[in-house]
């Protein structure tokens, strides 16, 4: 992969929902608002001074509600835990995920 370069779109994995799950409360206390449904469906990565990851969250059981999340995970030497750095609400599962 080419460093800044995006990767395809694939399913998210358990590490990825794990990703999810801990920048989770820092998009509550953003939005002040629970997400008590809160699974990852698909990703992106883009290698940075560390990585960026593009995530499409499901936040809802009964619709197709989603919200994107872009996670800075530094390198591994920095000993920090991800980071939500921007996110896009308004989603559902059929938008693209993109950089943004």
């Amino acid at each position: 992969m080419i460093a800044g370069g995006l990767t395809e779109t694939k399913p998210a994995t358990s590490e990825i929902q794990e990703i999810a799950d801990q920048v989770k409360p820092q998009l509550e206390g953003k939005e002040n608002k629970m997400y008590p449904f809160f699974v990852a469906l698909k990703y992106k990565t883009q290698v940075v001074a560390g990585i960026n990851y593009f995530i499409q969250v499901s936040i809802s059981k009964s619709n197709d509600e989603c919200v994107h999340l872009r996670v800075f995970q530094s390198l591994p030497h920095e000993n920090k835990g991800p980071s939500l750095t921007s996110y896009e609400t308004g989603k559902t599962k059929n938008d693209p995920l993109e950089p943004f």
